[in-house]
């Protein structure tokens, strides 16, 4: 008996039908990890994405083994859209790095499904937190191989050994911090310092144009200094 091939969209939905977040502290946490995570790695060969379907493992049938992290760092991958990650065309390079955001719906036994398919399939950090009840733990292994070492907040503070960010109890729940100290900022701080910066090279260029003409006009050839 002769088999139809699925199509791909069939086999790997982009949408598993499932909204981003069911509130507004959720939704805010979610896209504050994915901003700062992007900034912090804006400089590196990184993917950062958040509610994104990751597929470890191509399939003929469905349904396809999947998950959609609320933010996750793929270290090794060029920033970029995509629709999902499919990790057999990403040179097979799983996420490293899985945070989820808990909503009121989620249940204890859908947290450890995800813990056990984020083990099976090579994630070596993945946080979890509940920005209502202020609940956090997770879990950090140096490799694939390893065991999986538990975080709670009596480990706190605690710094990921793979993106050198700090996590520090606060009194209003979890707090995040760069590697230089920096806190984690709202997206529209994020925003104002990326244009202020931007503003600042601005003025620069046009200070050294300005200079460089004043140059020329001299006699001077700039390039020759």
């Amino acid at each position: 008996m002769v088999h139809t091939p699925v199509p791909s969209e069939l086999l790997y939905p982009d949408s598993d039908g499932k909204p981003m977040a069911e509130n507004t502290l959720q939704y805010r946490w979610i896209v504050r990890l994915v901003t700062n995570l992007k900034q912090l790695l804006k400089d590196e060969m990184a993917f950062v994405a958040g509610d994104l379907l990751w597929y470890p493992l191509p399939i003929e049938r469905p349904p396809a083994p999947c998950q959609a992290p609320d933010a996750m760092v793929v270290l090794g991958r060029p920033d970029g859209d995509r629709g999902s990650y499919k990790q057999w065309e990403e040179e097979n390079i799983a996420p490293q790095v899985v945070f989820e955001i808990l909503s009121p719906s989620n249940t204890m036994s859908e947290m450890a499904a995800k813990q056990q398919f984020y083990e099976q399939y090579g994630v070596l950090e993945m946080f979890f937190y509940n920005p209502q009840s202020l609940d956090f733990w997770g879990y950090q292994r140096p490799t694939v191989t390893d065991r999986f070492m538990l975080v709670t907040p009596l480990h706190l503070p605690w710094t990921s050994p793979l993106l050198k960010i700090r996590f520090e109890r606060s009194e209003d729940g979890l707090a995040l911090y760069y590697p230089d100290g920096e806190p984690f900022k709202e997206p529209g701080e994020l925003f104002a310092e990326r244009e202020q910066a931007r503003r600042e090279r601005e003025q620069a260029r046009r200070e050294r144009d300005r200079a460089f003409a004043k140059l020329r006009e001299l006699g001077v050839d700039p390039e020759t200094l």
